[in-house]
């Protein structure tokens, strides 16, 4: 299985080539995090994580916005991938598309309701591995009232302790939606034909992650 493989893919070359262009040379790099110091339980560190969306405006353009507000759960399985797990909880009135009518537009009745249904969630069903690296996490996706499945593909980008002691792990990817599977409805006419949103967003997530220290033992 490749999960958490690229640092060991690279380690592994750099050691073959110093060998083989040195001919005697002997040292060996420092052995990359292998799959079982991986597992473990991961807090979504708001702070470096990007969830963002794109909208066709007008039949012309494109409108871009992101959710300030967000906090996840990773509970990563490095022996066996189908067996992690992710959940996201996403605060709707913390949308920002650089113009606060928008936003008030969106949170409001003919959106997202916030007031109402101040969250947007998501919990996965499955994980299962697609390419090098790349790994397709699917699960249910609630907005207002409506949860629907949503699968997202998920590329690996790697682990590293950052200058604080964390260990963190990174993953970015996107998917495409039609809001109105959500009830997301809303729209304008244009003069010219078409509407003023369109109806396919596209998701994107740029997560960095960082491992929960285990719980001490019960005094």
């Amino acid at each position: 299985m490749a999960l958490f493989t690229r640092k060991s893919t690279r380690s592994t070359e750099s050691a073959t080539t110093a060998t083989t262009t040195a001919g005697t040379a002997t040292a060996t790099p420092p052995a990359a995090p292998g799959l079982a110091a991986l597992t473990g339980d991961y807090t979504i560190d708001p702070a470096h994580s990007d969830i963002a969306f794109t909208v066709r405006h007008a039949m012309v353009t494109n409108v871009r916005g992101s959710f300030g507000d967000h906090e996840g759960r990773l509970r990563l399985d490095g022996s066996d991938p189908a067996r992690s797990t992710a959940s996201v909880e996403v605060r709707i009135a913390s949308v920002d598309t650089g113009n606060k009518d928008r936003d008030q537009h969106l949170v409001g009745g003919d959106f997202f309701d916030a007031e109402a249904f101040p969250l947007m969630t998501f919990r996965s069903t499955a994980v299962e591995p697609v390419g090098e690296d790349v790994y397709r996490v699917t699960g249910d996706l609630t907005i207002k009232d409506v949860t629907r499945p949503l699968s997202i593909d998920l590329e690996f980008n790697g682990a590293a302790t950052d200058v604080y002691g964390n260990e963190r792990v990174g993953f970015e990817g996107s998917t495409q939606i039609l809001r109105s599977d959500w009830g997301l409805t809303w729209n304008a006419a244009l003069e010219a034909g078409g509407v003023l949103v369109g109806d396919k967003v596209k998701l994107t997530f740029d997560i960095s992650a960082v491992k929960t220290a285990p719980a001490g033992p019960a005094a």
